[in-house]
Parts: structure tokens; sequence; C-alpha cells
């Protein structure tokens, strides 16, 4: 069969086709992996490519089809993994040199749950140094780039990712967000990204993961269409039994969810959430964008706030949690014999050192007024979307800079240059699914927006997501 077009199809499209005996498996895997082979050069994408086990995973899911076998609703699909989380017999670096070589032993629960769905994995995404990063480079794979401008930020924590999906490497990927990490890099890169709700998908990780587990970290899927979000979210969702802070399965149908009508839906939009600055560029395209909501059939307001913190005061409570999160890193490395502090420290980044030392100076005192701030923040977006059924905002203030040349100001105004760019990290302080879409474009960069919903309503988000899909599709503009 002829490969032409695999890389345009939909993981919803691929999978249908294999099932109808259009496409084999292996035609799919292989047209797959030239593409990489073909194009991660352009990005860095790709930390890692699995593609003898990709190969033989496609040969036993062809089997699988001639033996009248049942067939997941992801059989055939390749998908990619962010290199923090684990693939059994597979390198997961978490974009250190301290881990270069380290090779998993079992699985991630999600990583199972992809592949007794019929997924096939066919590598690794390039990540910053442990995940702390917005913008994707590290000393193990170098940095990754945006496929509409590859000297440009790709985001980050899941650059990788999301630069795979943009340059149609895969139809699918997965990727996890402590303060935006799913979000920046899907509105760096075009495509959706799916923070959902704090356990929604159960996130135990290996005991000696390089980071534990936090109110503030959710796992969750990025595709190119609001459909194939909906589709791998319905695989990776569920409690586990090793993950205590995971919630009971709701029911929630999240494909049927895409198919609704927004006509009965009233849309909050902010377009600075009341706290940060947001150039014009982006402004105007997210402000234009809106309104393919009220094409769409739901009643639009413009509203000043919800959130009643100030900007300074947003980064400085993320920052408490973040960095004693974080410092619990050294702990872990210590315990694993490795001296993060001595003999080790060359193989850490400065810029991680340096975030993680920060830690050291946080007081008890601080850390509960921290959590009061937390508190604030909640309780404005849970009256805010009492009010609405969904809040809209941009999901960053900036268009994708050039790597390494992180934005010191925004809109005329002095930010915290590692994070002060981003909208997201209120909605990691208050657990609320959050869904990033293509808003549209400027100067040829992709524009991203922020659907949010209230907790565990991702049916919700995800119809509002789709409905403004069908207003203002993407799929021609990603790169040739």
């Amino acid at each position: 069969m002829s490969q032409d077009g695999i890389h345009d199809l939909t993981a919803a499209g691929l999978a249908r086709q294999i099932r109808d005996g259009d496409r084999s498996p292996v035609e799919v895997v292989d047209a797959t992996l030239d593409r990489i082979e073909a194009r991660n050069d352009r990005t860095n994408a790709f930390v890692t490519v699995t593609d003898e086990r990709a190969r033989e995973a496609a040969r036993e899911a062809e089997h699988a089809i001639e033996a009248g076998e049942p067939l997941g609703p992801l059989h055939g699909v390749p998908v990619a993994v962010k290199d923090l989380d684990d693939v059994a017999g597979v390198r997961t670096t978490s974009g250190s040199l301290l881990f270069e070589d380290f090779v998993a032993e079992e699985n991630s629960v999600f990583v199972d749950r992809l592949l007794d769905a019929g997924a096939i994995v066919v590598g690794k995404t390039n990540t910053p140094e442990f995940g702390l990063g917005c913008w994707t480079h590290n000393r193990v794979a170098g940095e990754t780039g945006t496929p509409f401008a590859p000297d440009r930020i790709s985001g980050g924590s899941s650059g990788g990712a999301g630069a795979a999906l943009g340059d149609r490497l895969v139809p699918i990927a997965q990727g996890s967000d402590t303060g935006g990490s799913i979000r920046t890099p899907a509105s760096c890169c075009g495509v959706v990204g799916v923070k959902p709700t704090y356990g929604r998908v159960a996130a135990p990780r290996r005991p000696d993961a390089y980071i534990s587990h936090t109110p503030f970290s959710h796992l969750g899927p990025m595709a190119r269409t609001v459909d194939d979000a909906a589709l791998m979210l319905e695989v990776m969702a569920g409690p586990h039994p090793k993950d205590p802070f995971s919630a009971p399965d709701d029911g929630t149908d999240f494909r049927a969810a895409t198919d609704r009508s927004i006509d009965d839906m009233t849309v909050a939009y902010s377009p600075d959430l009341g706290a940060f600055p947001v150039e014009d560029d982006v402004r105007e395209v997210v402000g234009d964008a809106v309104g393919a909501f009220a094409d769409a059939g739901a009643t639009v307001e413009e509203i000043d706030g919800p959130i009643d913190l100030s900007h300074d005061e947003i980064m400085d409570t993320y920052y408490t949690f973040a960095t004693v999160l974080w410092e619990s890193l050294f702990d872990t490395l210590e315990e694993e014999g490795l001296d993060p502090r001595g003999e080790d420290r060359e193989k850490l980044a400065d810029s991680t050192v340096e975030t993680i030392l920060d830690a050291e100076g946080v007081s008890t005192r601080e850390y509960a007024a921290a959590n009061r701030k937390r508190t604030q923040v909640y309780d404005s977006l849970r009256e805010t979307l009492g009010e609405y059924d969904l809040l809209v905002t941009p999901t960053l203030g900036v268009l994708p800079f050039e790597n390494g040349d992180l934005p010191e100001t925004v809109d005329g105004q002095p930010v915290d240059k590692r994070r002060g760019w981003l909208l997201t990290q209120p909605f990691n302080f208050s657990g609320h699914p959050v869904a990033s879409v293509p808003a549209g474009f400027s100067d040829g960069l992709p524009v991203g927006m922020q659907v949010v919903g209230s907790r565990f309503a991702e049916d919700d988000v995800l119809a509002g997501s789709a409905a403004f899909e069908r207003q203002r599709p993407w799929h021609d503009a990603y790169p040739e």
C-alpha cells in the first residue's frame, strides 16, 4: 500500500483505516519512522527513536488483525512518550547527563494503558532537564524548536511532544504539566494540549523518580485535533491503586463531548486574567478568536480579572511551591548514591542547581502563606466558573521567541524571564481542566488559547474546544 498522506491523518482516522483494512500497522509505523528520520533534525523533537521495537509491535498488531482478535481504540497508532516517563527497556534520560544511560525497568501506568489500547510507542520526546523549564533544551539532546520556525522555542517542558506533533511526525503524544508544560508547547507548536483535572489521570511514579507526586502535576494528551486529544484522554484517564490522589471513574464520555452543541453555554473571556501582561499581537489574535464561540452559538462576555492577585504574587506563590518540590530532587539523587552538591554537580545545568538551591531559604511560614494565596486563586476561579461554563484566555503573553532569548519584559512590563510570560500557572494551583488550542497566527507564528472548565468538567472543555475548531479549523496551517 502507498504511504502517501499517512502523516496528515488523525489518530482516530488511522485507527479506523487500520480496523477497516485500508491501512496496515506495519505500513503506518514504517511511514512514521521514515518521516522521523527525514525530519527530526529540523526541530530535534525526538531524543530516542525505538524503531526496532516499534516495527516488531507493528508486526504483532498486524497478526492480531489477521487472527481476528479484539482491537483497542488505538490499535496500530504511533504515539510518542515524553522523556520524563518510562517505557520498559528504553532509556529515560529526564534531559540530564546524570541519567543519560538510565534504562527503565517498568512502564509508567499511562504507557501500559496506551499499549493495552493498541498504540505503538515510536520514541521518547525531548524535555528540559528534569522538566524544569518552559523552553526545551538540555545537555543530552540539545534544543528543540517549533516546526513553524525551528530557531524559536517549542515551549516546555513537553516541547519535544509539541514539535513532533506540529511537524506531523506522530498523530498523538503524551505530555505532563506542573505549571504549563502541556499548554506552553501546544501554544508554541500550534497543537492541542489538555491538562486534565488533578486526579483525572492516575500518575504514580517509580520510587526513585526525579520528582515526587504533587497536586500541581498532571499527565495529559497532546494532539493536532480535539477529537484525538479526547480519544487519547479516554485511554489515559482513570484511577490506579498506586496513586492515592487519583479520582474514581465518573463515566464521562470524552469523545462524545466533542460532538456536543454549545448553544446553551456561557463563555467568559479574560484577555489577561487580571494579572498578566500580554503583547498586543497575542491579545489581538485571541480577542478575535473568541468570536468563534459566539458563532458556534455560545454566549460570550468579556470580564475583568478573575484572579485578584498581582503578577508578582502569582510568581512568588508558584516558586515557593515549586522550589520546595524541586529541592527534594537533591534528596532523591543522594538516596540513589549520587552527589549533586559535589562530584556530580558538573553533570547538572547551572539553572537546575540554582533553581533547586533557591528552596533552601523557604520557611514554613512562607509555605503556609503561599497555600493561602493558592486558595485565593482557587476561590476566584471557582466563583467565575460557577457563573460561566467556560473561561477563555491566552495561553502565553508572547509569541514563540528565539531559543535561549527569554523575555525580561512583556508589553513593556518587567516579568520573571523564566515563567512570567505564561498564563498557565493559576490552573495548576486550582487543578481545573484546561485545553490549549490554536487561536491563530501572528507573523507566521502560532498563538494558543486556553479553554478552562470547572473541576472534572473535561466534557465542557472538549465540547467548547471542538466547537471552536469547527469554526476556526487549523489543520491546513502546518508546515509542509
